[in-house]
């Protein structure tokens, strides 16, 4: 699979390609205007949804094939290139009609297997960029399976867009970035480029600029933004959208650090963490050894695998030392909900329930 190329600017920095447009087209002055503006700030890939489906009925559900026009419009007014979003082979077939530059996958498709596969067969023999959303779970299979599903069928350009994660806490953003699974998704992929979408991360204006930021420390390849002309009027999304002047500040206080000197200068702190690395896979291999000969202790003397009481214990302790050592708590619970997950599975016989 070749990754989507990745426009260079006159310095010669290909970070960061930046998409930009409305959440949705709504109209075709509202679109023309959006476009037009944020051509103004340099972007040169611009986007808005057409076909919108909501979680709840009666909602905006987006103009659907009418605002196909609208797109070719921008396009041969602004010389940027164009892209919507694609669910089902139809939206495929009638997208076609325009000659889009690129295309994405939603969320909510890429959860979907069976949509995935659909639009991967009604792909064949296109030669158009796809890029895929992380599905709303945080299923890293799902994501890569959507990307293997479209690279099966002929999709030779693929790229990745991090938009979050639903999740059933809800704190400051809207979707949880969770940033290891897209890294290991460039694990996996490592020639396919890494988009982040703080919009729909953030799920607040206040919160892009410093996703924007984080993403860029973390090598993205670019973003995608969601922009209006007019955000506090926008049918869909308006809490997160920002205007292109909003957008073109972003842009101009990113910092973008490439693998250069400054780089060099960690090799001794990444050498600590290997060796602190090593140090903790080692602990951990005695901690499973032991749970082990607890396994058959408990066989030996007819004793319940899993202890309520104990791992109540266990949790409470972990957070109590973890706040002291200033930790963040859930970041321990994680872990330690984890090493109590495998504990749990060695001392299982073969077959059992592991009901952690």
């Amino acid at each position: 699979m070749s990754d989507i190329r990745k426009p260079e600017s006159s310095a010669g920095v290909s970070r960061p390609l930046v998409i930009a447009g409305p959440c949705s087209a709504e109209s075709r002055e509202q679109l023309l205007s959006t476009a037009v503006a944020v051509a103004e700030a340099g972007v040169k890939i611009f986007r808005a949804g057409l076909w919108k489906p909501r979680t709840k009925p009666g909602g905006f559900e987006g103009v659907g094939a009418a605002g196909l026009e609208w797109l070719r419009e921008v396009r041969e007014q602004t010389g940027m290139k164009i892209l919507t979003e694609v669910a089902t082979p139809s939206h495929i077939e009638q997208v076609m009609k325009i000659n889009p530059d690129l295309l994405w996958i939603g969320a909510r498709t890429t959860t979907d297997p069976f949509a995935v596969q659909a639009i991967a067969d009604a792909l064949k023999g296109i030669p158009i960029p796809i890029l895929v959303k992380n599905p709303l779970s945080a299923e890293i299979d799902l994501w890569s399976g959507a990307v293997e599903r479209l690279s099966n069928a002929g999709v030779a350009s693929i790229g990745l867009i991090h938009r979050g994660f639903s999740t059933y806490e809800h704190k400051s953003y809207r979707n949880a970035p969770l940033w290891h699974i897209p890294m290991e998704m460039k694990r996996r992929f490592p020639s396919i480029s890494l988009l982040c979408d703080p919009s729909h991360m953030g799920g607040s204006r206040a919160l892009i600029a410093p996703i924007c930021q984080q993403a860029m420390d973390l090598m993205y390849d670019g973003l995608m933004i969601e922009t209006h002309i007019n955000p506090n009027e926008a049918l869909s999304d308006k809490a997160q959208q920002i205007t292109p002047a909003e957008l073109k500040l972003i842009l101009q206080n990113l910092i973008i650090r490439e693998n250069s000197k400054e780089i060099e200068g960690i090799g001794a702190f990444r050498s600590e963490i290997d060796e602190l690395d090593d140090e903790l896979l080692k602990v951990l291999s005695r901690r499973m050894q032991i749970s082990k000969e607890i396994g058959e202790y408990k066989k030996q003397h007819n004793i319940p695998v899993f202890q309520k009481e104990r791992y109540g214990e266990i949790i409470q302790s972990a957070l109590l030392k973890a706040k002291d050592m200033g930790l963040d708590e859930e970041f321990v619970r994680s872990i330690i909900e984890a090493i109590h997950r495998e504990s749990v599975r060695i001392q299982l016989p073969p077959g059992g329930l592991n009901v952690i």
